[in-house]
């Protein structure tokens, strides 16, 4: 175990070093492919596990081109690099046991946010040589999923003589903004799964503590708005011009005072806004970067078409065009107890200090499709979260985690595969 933690080390830091936002994870993805190859998956990459009629958010094809160069002169492996150059990174392992039993799913996600890292010499990876090379960062511990996802198929692989059934571990790309997942959903990579599990590290579970079914995430959805005007000389003929930043400024005004709904939490926020090219120019074009969030989906519904209607009158106050455009989504979930209370009693027996569920609010999440899929198809799924010590709260320049929390993990998901293969509920 203790070589097993050393090399998931390895692999958390190396990742650290090299991260990839939403949909541009080659390097990650072609280095997780080269793994599990090594380790004797059935392997589904890019295409074969992601639908590209569903796919949110995903960078333009000039910015994806560029960022193959990238991948292949930072360590992308080019044997599996062609499969996901187009931007379709996902990978999914597959071990078949061929003795009969459940399919149990393991889902990680691998991108990293646009965050500069922290520069300061107390930080870790500072310290360590493994600070972010570019200027995007890890910071929500995404780093660390891969680590515990390859560290759980090692685990899984050397010990599958005790195993029944089927097991898939989904390595998903841009989980942050909620773009992700559904795509996969989608390509059906859990239309014959009984069991799932996405995971995830901190989110404010202290050290050594786990929670089981971690609830409360709100349904969202994340909106890019462009407004087109005409520009015109700000002095000699403003009455010509179509004044796109003032629809823009409007709408921000206008969307935070959305009417709240009586049946549960809603949440909008303004992001970005860019708007203009020069101080004497009307301003023909502007952007804005939007979320709604509802405790369900239809709150959010409500949330979402509101703010759609405060966008096209704002547009028609100043005679301007509009466009909006839905960037991610998320849905809202609630774990099964059922496998939620096998992860409590196996944590505990890992020597965890474990809660069985939360509903406290927590955010967005796409794996609430992975779990809304399995449930409706008869199965059980939940979100769990390994607690660790902090450096900084998530999507901060000096977050960083405890790594003696990613072998925990590994064995209480392998604990955990053990008993649902054997003991079908």
């Amino acid at each position: 175990m203790k070589q097993l933690e050393k090399k998931m080390i390895e692999w958390r830091r190396d990742f650290h070093k090299y991260p990839e936002t939403g949909f541009l994870e080659m390097r990650t993805a072609t280095i997780v492919a080269q793994i599990l190859d090594g380790l004797g998956y059935d392997l589904k990459i890019g295409k074969e596990v992601m639908s590209s009629k569903h796919v949110m958010g995903k960078p333009n094809d000039e910015v994806t081109k560029l960022h193959v160069k990238w991948a292949k002169d930072n360590g992308a492996i080019d044997k599996y690099l062609d499969r996901v150059s187009d931007g379709y990174t996902g990978v999914v392992a597959t071990l078949e046991t061929s003795r009969p039993g459940p399919v149990i799913a393991f889902r990680v996600d691998m991108d990293a946010l646009p965050i500069y890292e922290s520069n300061d010499e107390n930080h870790i990876p500072k310290k360590e040589s493994f600070r972010s090379i570019t200027n995007d960062m890890h910071a929500c511990g995404h780093d660390a999923h891969i680590s515990i996802g390859l560290g759980l198929a090692t685990l899984l692989m050397k010990n599958r003589d005790n195993l029944r059934g089927k097991i898939k571990i989904i390595f998903q790309p841009a989980e942050e903004g909620t773009r992700g997942a559904k795509s996969m959903v989608e390509a059906n990579v859990v239309s014959d799964v009984d069991y799932f599990i996405a995971i995830h590290i901190g989110t404010g579970i202290p050290y050594n503590h786990f929670l089981a079914s971690n609830n409360g995430f709100l349904a969202t959805s994340k909106m890019d708005v462009a407004f087109k005007g005409q520009a015109s000389h700000a002095g000699g003929k403003p009455e010509e011009g179509k004044n796109a930043m003032l629809a823009a400024a409007n709408a921000v005004i206008n969307l935070e005072g959305i009417p709240r709904h009586s049946e549960g939490k809603t949440r909008v926020n303004v992001g970005e806004l860019s708007a203009g090219s020069g101080r004497n120019i009307i301003a023909d074009y502007a952007e804005l970067k939007i979320e709604t969030r509802g405790e369900n989906s239809n709150i959010n519904e409500y949330m979402k078409e509101y703010a759609e209607s405060v966008i096209k009158g704002a547009a028609l106050m100043h005679g301007v065009s509009y466009d909006i455009k839905l960037v991610g989504e998320g849905i809202n979930s609630k774990g099964s107890l059922e496998i939620a209370d096998i992860l409590h009693h196996t944590s505990l027996k890992m020597g965890l200090l474990s809660k069985l569920e939360s509903n406290k609010s927590s955010g967005s999440e796409d794996a609430t499709f992975f779990i809304d899929a399995v449930q409706k198809q008869g199965g059980y799924a939940t979100y769990c979260v390994f607690g660790t010590e902090l450096a900084a709260g998530h999507h901060n320049e000096r977050f960083d985690i405890d790594e003696s929390s990613l072998l925990p993990a590994v064995k209480t998901l392998y604990e955990t595969a053990i008993q649902i293969s054997k003991n079908k509920l």
